[in-house]
């Protein structure tokens, strides 16, 4: 009953950390406990002997017989559990796991490189913590679902998979552990493959699931020929085509992932930059022009190629000051609009629905407070969208206007886009109402499942609020920020422009000298264009995306790279990554 979270972290001795269940009966959730060191009991962890090692991870099965009262506060009574009304009728107690968390530091080495494992017990730890199914399964980057060949998909299993895995993580690899019960020596070795073979068929069609992710091993007898440095029982065992399979995955995830952040970012840079690029490559063409021009023509009509930069500096004086009062307009409807995910507003609209809870927690009112939250929320990314579309016509006419009058690249400001966030809480609210229609909710005391699952609702919801801000906050960073590095480009060049036609006005030599500077200049603007084109294109070819991934949703749940999708204590948990991983 004891989730355990298995990891490395290089500011801290190896050691085991464990939760008591007492904190079950606080409001606190796990990735808040996770940051207060005070409350988890620590053992320095042996690395160098087995035994040791042994006796201290013994502490992760711990159970104590508690009063029914006591089980009822921590989650743990269910009246329909025989073996629980058999143990109060012959003691008077019902016996609970000692720890609710494990978090345990060892440095494994592909646990050094960033694997982060989660390993639940079963159902009843699935039930008991709502927060594992709301937050760290949906964002884990694989799942080993872990059956046995023996039994093949027991009901329990099934009703795992249905409510916690299938929808909810992209990357699934189910294990039918214990082939070698099949090695009995009454059948041939291609007898047992043809009995494995069907039921990694049957298990497939069960659990509709490709054949492929399906792996029929022997964990014992793969340990046992690691330890003997036996290749031919690890063969055997089938441990390695398992290995194999969730590696590749892992990286190939792990490069998407990564891949795709980097595309979008770089991509984006990289191409105001270009913008910027091509800014100065045609004020470089045309301060050329002008001092050619300049070489060739009388004392009088180089006073009017002069006037020609002086009236265009004019117009840009013009257009900064409509541009400076068109960017304190839209910074005041900027700070109207991040007013609407501020976490005063949230936090006030979660303690409304808490209160109308009151005492009765109920799915029916949980799901009722979900859908009228869902409500708001959408309601709230609708306002928000028309603020953004005011702030985006703003920010289109002081484009038109330095296109219009100083020749910038015709282009309008990006579009606030909220359908994330209305997807988010439209994702909780299908999972709300998934948990209420379910009877996995029955085995433990439902007032006290009920309100942690509320509890652990309302942390999603403040996360998925928090991106919002940090969202809008971007967007209204970038709606004019492109303008304005554009419009001090543009300043530096008729700055240079100007002083370069003053200083070469009546004098023969300082013209050679800046058209031959000028030359030089252009030079290097093309240059340093091409070379961002350049590098966009190398960088869209060197990253492969698989676009075949689906966006479903375990029980050993394992993380890789550098963002800890699970909330390990060693790293912060990211909500940004889209693709998530097992």
């Amino acid at each position: 009953m004891c989730p355990t979270e298995i990891f490395w972290s290089d500011k801290e001795e190896p050691c085991i950390k464990l939760l008591p269940i007492e904190t079950r009966q606080s409001d606190d959730t796990l990735s808040y406990l996770k940051t207060t060191q005070d409350v988890w009991h620590k053992i320095r962890l042996d690395i160098n002997s087995a035994d040791a090692m042994k006796q201290t991870l013994r502490a992760l099965v711990q159970k104590r017989d508690v009063d029914i009262d006591t089980a009822k506060k921590l989650g743990f009574w269910n009246e329909d559990d025989s073996s629980m009304q058999r143990q109060l009728a012959e003691s008077g107690k019902v016996e609970i796991p000692v720890w609710r968390h494990a978090l345990i530091n060892y440095p494994h080495p592909l646990l050094k490189n960033g694997l982060v494992v989660l390993d639940t017990p079963g159902l009843n730890t699935m039930g008991a913590e709502p927060e594992l199914t709301l937050s760290i399964l949906p964002n884990a980057q694989a799942i080993l679902f872990l059956t046995a060949t023996d039994t093949g998909i027991t009901k329990s299993d099934m009703q795992i998979w249905t409510n916690y895995v299938q929808k909810r993580v992209a990357h699934k690899l189910v294990v039918l552990n214990k082939i070698d019960i099949l090695w009995d020596g009454l059948e041939s070795d291609a007898e047992v493959e043809l009995l494995i073979q069907k039921q990694i068929r049957n298990t497939a069609h069960e659990l509709g699931l490709d054949s492929q992710n399906i792996f029929a091993i022997s964990a014992q007898k793969a340990l046992v020929a690691k330890i003997r440095k036996d290749p031919a029982l690890l063969k055997r065992s089938g441990i390695n085509g398992l290995e194999n399979s969730l590696a590749e995955q892992m990286v190939q995830s792990k490069h998407e992932i990564l891949g795709r952040a980097v595309v979008t970012e770089c991509s984006n840079m990289i191409r105001a930059s270009r913008k910027l690029a091509q800014i100065r490559v045609d004020s470089a063409k045309n301060q050329l022009a002008e001092l050619r021009e300049l070489q060739h023509k009388s004392h009088d009509a180089s006073k009017e190629i002069l006037a020609k930069v002086v009236a265009e500096r004019k117009r840009y004086e013009s257009s900064i000051l409509t541009f400076n009062q068109g960017s304190e307009k839209i910074k005041r409807l900027s700070s109207k609009l991040l007013r609407h995910l501020s976490l005063g507003y949230l936090d006030t609209t979660l303690a409304q629905t808490k209160q109308d809870m009151g005492d009765s927690w109920t799915t029916v009112g949980l799901n009722r407070n979900i859908r009228e939250i869902t409500r708001l929320a959408i309601n709230l990314a609708e306002e928000i969208s028309i603020e953004g579309q005011i702030i985006k016509k703003h920010a289109d006419d002081l484009y038109q206007l330095f296109s219009s009058k100083h020749g910038f690249e015709k282009t309008e400001a990006v579009e606030l886009d909220m359908r994330h966030f209305i997807e988010n809480i439209q994702a909780l609210e299908k999972v709300t109402e998934e948990f209420c229609t379910s009877p996995v909710n029955l085995l433990t005391e439902k007032n006290f499942l009920i309100r942690k699952f509320f509890l652990g609702l309302g942390v999603q919801i403040q996360a998925i609020f928090e991106q919002a801000h940090l969202d809008c906050t971007r967007w209204l960073n970038q709606v004019i920020g492109e303008l304005k590095d554009q419009i001090g480009v543009h300043k530096s060049a008729l700055d240079q422009r100007a002083e370069s036609l003053m200083e070469s006005h009546n004098n023969a030599d300082k013209v050679i000298k800046n058209i031959t500077n000028a030359e030089k200049d252009l030079i290097k603007f093309q240059e340093q264009s091409n070379q961002l084109d350049a590098t966009l294109l190398k960088l869209m070819r060197s990253v492969k995306f698989n676009t075949d991934l689906s966006a479903d949703g375990k029980v050993v749940q394992l993380n890789m790279g550098t963002a800890n999708l699970t909330g390990s204590s060693n790293q912060k948990p990211t909500t940004k990554f889209d693709a998530p991983f097992i």
